[in-house]
């Protein structure tokens, strides 16, 4: 019984993500585990941003609207091909975002029953404001780090994600 409050007690002074190699079930684990607990304290402040903003955005309501930004024009199938996500939820989230006048939809010229979607004045405000707050966040997170940290960080990041993408 001692030894798991031991266990206890000495995790309780890190953050709830935070994984030692020890905690973890190899060196794999605690590499994602790491690469976990920075996303959550990366997302955190912003999903918390969002929601108290003037929008009130939920974190999907935030990935579509950064969607229609970055390829203003697309359709709702364009954004279920990015997204691979399931289009019933989808068409909620954009039918929502229409009606609080976030997203506008023009009929396509090149085919009329197909509408394209572009962001408002609003949404396009909503996204300034969290990219700004992302690239202060992300400022800190690499605050010391030289241009030769970052670009091994990212090497190394990379060849994960190759990893993960070529065993899928």
């Amino acid at each position: 019984m001692s030894k798991s409050v031991d266990d206890v007690n000495q995790l309780a002074g890190r953050h709830p993500c935070a994984v030692s190699p020890a905690d973890a079930g190899g060196e794999g684990d605690a590499v994602l585990e790491a690469i976990h607990a920075v996303m959550h304290l990366y997302r955190t402040p912003r999903h918390r941003a969002a929601l108290a903003g003037a929008a009130g955005l939920t974190h999907m309501e935030h990935k579509v609207l950064g969607f229609f930004s970055r390829q203003p024009g697309a359709t709702q199938r364009d954004l279920a091909a990015h997204a691979g996500r399931d289009k019933g939820q989808l068409a909620r989230l954009v039918a929502g975002l229409r009606e609080r006048g976030l997203l506008d939809a023009r009929p396509d010229p090149a085919d009329r029953r197909n509408l394209c979607l572009h962001p408002t004045p609003a949404a396009q405000a909503a996204q300034q404001a969290a990219q700004a707050q992302a690239s202060a966040i992300a400022a800190t997170a690499v605050a010391g780090f030289s241009a030769v940290d970052r670009a091994q960080l990212l090497a190394l990041l990379g060849r994960i994600q190759a990893n993960l993408e070529a065993a899928r």
